[in-house]
């Protein structure tokens, strides 16, 4: 286990600090935040059944968490970037009903579920800014499966790269350009689709016109159209 200590504000981009939150309150919230810990690719932070005891965030890198079955198969729940919290499912039941496994080179920091709560008894905005946080994941989890169930392949893949797009945008970097850090594998697995389906879907997108994609390295082309695609207006 590698863990990496520096002075650099943790959550001063994060999405748990609520913008009212003063100088003081934000220097006791970082105070919670422990050292990151470094994962190499396909390294596990925590696996289903493990007691829950903390949150987490995404500083660099990314993560997948995904469920297994008692049958052994395993299904994607979702993809964590930089700036992300994540491992809030656990608190319903006291452990993790998913596992979290690092896509790429990546650090985390934990952040104890316990001194959080205390912390956000006195902290105006705080529990609020974590029910958002929660309402938020809801959300996008009934949004994919309304698109799993509305949309064909190629419909799906826009609607990933678009999503992907928006978060890229929001935390300041490029919207058009960006590295795919999942494999067509995991792609396939969270989208409900075959690994052929994904890739005849993205060698489709690109003769469009739509994407250029260099082995992982992704630039979306036409914007306008991909979000058309994505919306089900085009029947490609």
């Amino acid at each position: 286990m590698n863990h990496v200590t520096t002075p650099e504000p943790y959550c001063r981009n994060c999405r748990l600090a609520p913008p009212s939150l003063g100088e003081d309150r934000f220097h006791e919230l970082e105070a919670i935040i422990k050292p990151g810990r470094l994962l190499n690719a396909g390294e596990y932070l925590f696996r289903q059944g493990d007691p829950f005891d903390s949150v987490f965030l995404v500083r660099s890198g990314s993560v997948k968490t995904f469920a297994t079955s008692e049958q052994g198969l395993e299904k994607i729940t979702g993809f964590y970037f930089p700036t992300e919290i994540f491992g809030f499912s656990g608190i319903g039941e006291g452990h993790f009903p998913v596992s979290a496994q690092a896509l790429e080179k990546t650090l985390c920091s934990r952040i104890p579920f316990d001194e959080l709560e205390r912390l956000s008894e006195r902290t105006p905005g705080l529990a609020h800014q974590m029910m958002l946080l929660m309402s938020q994941k809801i959300r996008e989890d009934q949004q994919m499966k309304l698109l799993l169930s509305r949309l064909n392949a190629d419909s799906r893949i826009a609607a990933f790269l678009l999503n992907l797009s928006a978060h890229f945008r929001e935390r300041g970097f490029s919207a058009l350009r960006f590295r795919l850090s999942m494999s067509r594998h995991d792609i396939a697995d969270y989208l409900g689709l075959a690994v052929e389906t994904v890739s005849r879907s993205f060698s489709r997108l690109q003769k469009q016109g739509l994407l250029r994609i260099e082995r992982r390295e992704t630039e979306i082309l036409d914007f306008t159209a991909l979000c058309m695609l994505a919306g089900g207006e085009l029947d490609l």
